[in-house]
């Protein structure tokens, strides 16, 4: 495995391990402040480590197993991924739902505001050094994941902000507003993975036919 490969996969395991403390973290402080944002935000960051290890896994496969054998695993694993996407999605709407109509005020929580600034912070970096090493390997899939990182940092924005203004002033509509917003992110890229993942099949059916025709 040449040293392209070796660098990518110590990006994606210092990836893993940071969203699964920041998953830590942010369902913790955010069940003891009643804050479905940033619960909701730690479930995001459990499927993007599983989207991580999905990678990880693939990137150490290389050139170990066939093309094909390669692109049915990964096919599969990015539709389970996808269906987690939108079952948390569902979860994260209730709650937010319930939260504004029965008025179930979150509490102000400044860890929940330093989690959000770190991830800011950090994200954009790995992500900035994935998409680099990706386009030097010419692996579209660590590139896609750089974008996945940076979808990460763009919603760590309305966190903060939500959670800020709870803090600051009060507002605890904020909270479970700042959860629909995530619900959107979560649907999307449920959705996203999903389809990606039945393009692949059927491209794999369509190969398989024009093998039998031939």
């Amino acid at each position: 495995m040449d040293k392209l490969y070796r660098d990518a996969i110590r990006l994606e395991y210092f990836t893993v391990g940071y969203n699964i403390l920041e998953a830590a973290a942010s369902i913790f402080f955010g069940s003891a402040a009643n804050s479905i944002a940033l619960v909701g935000f730690g479930l995001d960051s459990i499927v993007e480590s599983l989207s991580g290890l999905i990678l990880i896994w693939r990137l150490r496969k290389h050139e170990r197993v066939s093309a094909a054998e390669e692109e049915s695993s990964e096919k599969k694993a990015m539709k389970f991924v996808g269906m987690t996407f939108i079952l948390l999605g569902l979860y994260v709407l209730y709650e937010s739902a319930q939260k504004l109509i029965f008025a179930e005020i979150a509490e102000p929580s400044l860890p929940g505001i330093i989690i959000a600034v770190l991830s800011i912070i950090i994200m954009p970096i790995l992500a900035f050094k994935k998409r680099r090493l990706g386009e030097k390997m010419g692996s579209r899939a660590l590139v896609a994941d750089s974008e996945e990182t940076l979808a990460c940092a763009f919603l760590s924005v309305p966190l903060l902000l939500g959670l800020g203004a709870n803090y600051l002033f009060g507002f605890w509509q904020a909270d479970p507003l700042v959860g629909l917003i995530i619900v959107i992110f979560l649907f999307r890229e449920g959705l996203e993975w999903w389809r990606e993942s039945e393009e692949g099949e059927e491209d794999e059916e369509r190969d398989e036919n024009e093998g039998d025709l031939k």
